[in-house]
């Protein structure tokens, strides 16, 4: 049987996803599916541009408010969460349509997971007193007859690969390849279209991360942070507390950062985030490029779903 479809919409930061995947929902049999490691947390509204209840009303979304900011969530869990979230929503014979920026974890939806052993404590003890001993080149070459393949690609000094992958096949007795081979295999069972938002003019996506900040700080994000502080037991090293913008609020209720710098420094952290998201996509394969800036962006959009639905 064909696999049901499904759609990812992807891109950095204010470029438009949240207002495409609303036109989507309006127009197609589509239930969204968050894929933001932000708005997982309840209580982290302002900051994480979290829709607001009537919005959601409208719109409903799977995988937000999950956790609270003082527990943690990972590309794994994230990956079963969404596999499931998928298949109901199949079964009810709708679209899922996912939406987000976090790269780490579209990757772990599209790729898989290799599913290697849990660091052992002692065993990379052992392995750094025999590296004292030998030299890592001495256990390059040991690696070389165990994983050939994991060795070929590592430089004989490359000390942290060369004990991860030494760690690996005596905790396991496998190779790096065979889990990652597992891993290849591990796609999702879903005929995928794969949508990246990818403006043209980075200028003008600077300028909309300028103002999108800004209009967090006037709806309230520093008294957001305060009534986090309040209600949870909190530390900077946190995920919560490390998301862009609640990390810079954090430091100046901490005093590390002058209110009056607050805005530009959250602006900047933010351009920064865009810019490691626009990496990301440019390491991906298989997406259909959009400039969320040309006059016929969201046209094209749907024409492209349309077509992927068979509409």
């Amino acid at each position: 049987m064909q696999q049901p479809p499904a759609i990812l919409l992807i891109g950095p930061t204010a470029s438009g996803k949240t207002a495409l995947a609303f036109e989507l929902a309006t127009r197609f049999p589509c239930d969204i599916v968050s894929v933001d490691s932000a708005q997982v947390f309840r209580d982290m509204n302002v900051g994480t541009a979290k829709p607001d209840a009537a919005t959601l009303a409208r719109f409903p979304h799977r995988l937000i408010d999950l956790i609270t900011p003082e527990q943690r969530y990972s590309a794994a869990a994230f990956r079963s969460d969404a596999l499931r979230e998928m298949a109901a929503i199949a079964a009810a014979g709708r679209v899922p349509l996912l939406v987000g920026g976090t790269m780490l974890y579209v990757k772990a939806l599209r790729e898989g997971l290799a599913d290697l052993p849990q660091a052992d404590p002692a065993l990379r003890a052992g392995i750094d007193a025999e590296a004292a001993a030998c030299g890592w080149p001495a256990l390059h070459a040991e690696l070389a007859q165990l994983d050939p393949e994991t060795a070929a690609r590592l430089k004989p000094t490359d000390a942290q690969r060369i004990q991860r992958a030494l760690e690996v096949v005596r905790l396991s007795g496998r190779t790096m390849g065979s889990f990652f081979a597992e891993q290849a295999a591990s796609a999702p069972p879903f005929r995928m279209l794969n949508l990246a938002l990818v403006p043209s003019d980075r200028a003008v996506l600077h300028a909309r991360i300028g103002e999108r900040f800004a209009a967090m700080l006037a709806a309230g994000l520093v008294d957001e942070v305060k009534a986090l502080r309040e209600k949870y037991r909190l530390d900077a090293g946190l995920p919560s507390m490390r998301c862009v913008g609640y990390r810079q609020v954090w430091e100046m209720l901490e005093g590390d950062l002058p209110a009056s710098e607050l805005r530009e420094r959250g602006i900047y952290a933010t351009r920064q985030f865009a810019k490691r998201q626009l990496t990301w996509l440019r390491g991906m394969t298989d997406l259909s490029l959009i400039d969320p800036l040309a006059a016929d962006a969201t046209a094209e959009v749907l024409a492209a779903v349309a077509a992927h639905l068979g509409q």
